[in-house]
This record gives structure tokens, C-alpha cells and sequence, in this order.
């Protein structure tokens, strides 16, 4: 006979699984290296988009340690600048590569077949090009606008909020491709996996909030403002392509955390 399982070490069983799911999100979203007791089975990856904004939260928290360090010795600008690429080193800037390659589709494309041949070639265009440049500037140009510690609530806030804002078109739409760099996160996610990732989400706006680095306000404000371009870009996705694609993920990510700054910059004047 099996032996029976306690309640007790079915959760302990539980809570070791998510540990091993929020390391491989947190495998395939950066370049930090994970325990080698994590392991790998393939159908984890398949559930392991519910801790997409957890790892927001680690980037937030790396470009967060880098601005403030940075700004004891350099004028804020510059520490902007260099927590910027701080981010984009840690994450392989895989999200900024979805943008260009999603400006270029979207630009260059007329038919659905195009759009997708064009976001699967790895060469950059014009139209990736500019808008990735447009981009960086305009996060960093609106992050040196804001006081030293808005900056950091507004990292610790976009870096989150943007990544779930990037879960919802998982947990909504229909991937639009057979195969993909996003194909093994590409399941559709349950309404119990969502729920995770919007607490993970809203976690340390919670937390800031309590300590009042940030009023309420500009913390609606800053939801809205990723909550809305998500829901245009979702909308462009489905009549463009029938759903999302993995670099439709990262263009998500990158606008709404540009939109999340944007709030809160509009927030603070």
C-alpha cells in the first residue's frame, strides 16, 4: 500500500512547486542564474507565466538598487541612464527586441502573413529602429523629470504592473503562431494563475502605498495608464493577427511601463 499523504506535506509539496515555477519565469525572463535543485520539466513553463510580474518585481528591485546608488555620486539624469541599461542587461533587453520587432510588423506588414514573417526576422528596421529609440528616451526623459524617490516607487510600480499587463494577453487572447520563443508560455492561463500574477502585480504598490511614498491617486493613475494602451494594443493584435505573438508580450511591456512613468510624472505636477 502507498503511504498516505498529510495535508501538511501536500502543501509543503505545493509550495515547493511554485518556488520551482517563479525560478524558471525567472530563468527564461533574465539572465540570473537559478539553483540547480530547481530542475527542469518542459510542462513547467506551460504555468509559469502566473509569476511573470513576481519577476518585475526583481527587475524593479535591481534598477531601483541602481539609480539610488548611482545618484549619491552622479546628477539624476545619468543615474536614470544607467539604471535603464542596468534593466536592459539583466533582462537580455527581451522585451525591448519585442518592440522593435512588433514596430516593425505592424508598420511594414499589410497582410497577416507579412506582419508575422517581418516580427520573426532578427534583422532590425526603420520603423524598430526609431521606435525603440523613441522609447528608451522617453522613459528615461520622464523618470529624470520625477524626484529621487518617485523614481523609485515608480520603477517598483511599472516594472510589475507592466509585465501583468503583458499576462493578460496570455490569459485573454489566442497565441498567433505554431511555433515561438513564446510558445511554451503560450497556454492560456486560468483565471486562479491571473490572480496570482495581478497580487504579485500589485503587491508592492501595496506596500508603498502603506508607507506613503505614493498617494493613492497617482497609484489609480498608474494602473489606468497601463491598463489602457494594453487594451488598444490587445485590440490591434486581434484584428492584425488573430492574437498575440511573444514579441506582442514585450511591446506590452514596454509601452504600458513608458505609460505607467507617464502617469506618474503627470501625477506629481
Amino acid at each position: 500500500m502507498q503511504p498516505s499523504v498529510t495535508p501538511a506535506l501536500s502543501i509543503a509539496r505545493n509550495c515547493l512547486h511554485q518556488v520551482r515555477l517563479f525560478f524558471i519565469a525567472l530563468q527564461f525572463f533574465t539572465r540570473l542564474p537559478i539553483p540547480r535543485w530547481v530542475g527542469f520539466e518542459p510542462d513547467w513553463l506551460h504555468h509559469a507565466s502566473r509569476y511573470f510580474p513576481a519577476v518585475g518585481i526583481v527587475v524593479a528591485a535591481v534598477t531601483a538598487a541602481v539609480y539610488w546608488l548611482t545618484s549619491l555620486l552622479l546628477p539624476p539624469a545619468v543615474a536614470v541612464l544607467l539604471s535603464t541599461i542596468a534593466g536592459i542587461y539583466l533582462t537580455g533587453a527581451f522585451h525591448e527586441d519585442g518592440f522593435a520587432d512588433t514596430c516593425d510588423g505592424l508598420g511594414g506588414g499589410m497582410t497577416r502573413q507579412r506582419v508575422l514573417e517581418i516580427m520573426t526576422d532578427s534583422r532590425i528596421g526603420a520603423y524598430g529602429a526609431i521606435g525603440i529609440i523613441l522609447l528608451l528616451a522617453l522613459k528615461c526623459a520622464t523618470l529624470a523629470y520625477l524626484p529621487p524617490q518617485s523614481v523609485l516607487a515608480a520603477l517598483m510600480i511599472a516594472h510589475p504592473l507592466s509585465r501583468l499587463a503583458a499576462s493578460s494577453l496570455i490569459w485573454r487572447l489566442a497565441y498567433a503562431k505554431t511555433e515561438g520563443k513564446a510558445k511554451p508560455l503560450a497556454q492560456r492561463m486560468t483565471n486562479g494563475e491571473f490572480v496570482i500574477a495581478a497580487s504579485a502585480a500589485l503587491l508592492p504598490a501595496l506596500v508603498l502605498l502603506a508607507l506613503g511614498w505614493i498617494p493613492w491617486q497617482s497609484l489609480l493613475a498608474a494602473i489606468a495608464a497601463c491598463a489602457l494602451p494594453t487594451l488598444w494594443l490587445a485590440c490591434k493584435f486581434i484584428r492584425r493577427l488573430g492574437g498575440y505573438t511573444g514579441d506582442c508580450l514585450g511591446a506590452v511591456q514596454q509601452v504600458s511601463e513608458a505609460s505607467c512613468y507617464l502617469a506618474l510624472l503627470a501625477m506629481v505636477h
